[in-house]
């Protein structure tokens, strides 16, 4: 990733983000625990093709390998865009800057 002015905020930002995230996983955990200790165990239910159910774990890995193929196909438009568009900008219609 190239170093630009905005890079600074946005790694000040990502920083807040995860620490909150930290923050937040922190406090569930403090709540499992909690919840843990005080409900009874129970037997656990044997559904009908419960088993053929996706895990939750797998759940989450496909719904973000399907928003990172959406975030680089909305990239790769966007970049496609500014190269159609690059003649009608300032300084950019000599093709100079063209790859």
């Amino acid at each position: 990733m190239a170093d630009t002015s905005g890079a600074q905020p946005q790694q000040e930002f990502l920083a807040a983000v995860r620490k909150s995230q930290e923050t937040v996983l922190e406090a569930i955990r403090i709540w499992v625990d909690a919840v843990q200790s005080i409900t009874p165990k129970l037997p656990s239910a044997q559904l009908p093709l419960a088993d053929k159910l996706p895990k939750p774990e797998q759940l989450v890995a496909d719904a973000y390998d399907f928003a990172e193929r959406l975030l680089a196909s909305q990239r790769k438009f966007a970049e496609e865009v500014v190269k159609a568009t690059a003649a009608l900008r300032p300084g950019d219609g000599d093709g100079a800057n063209s790859d």
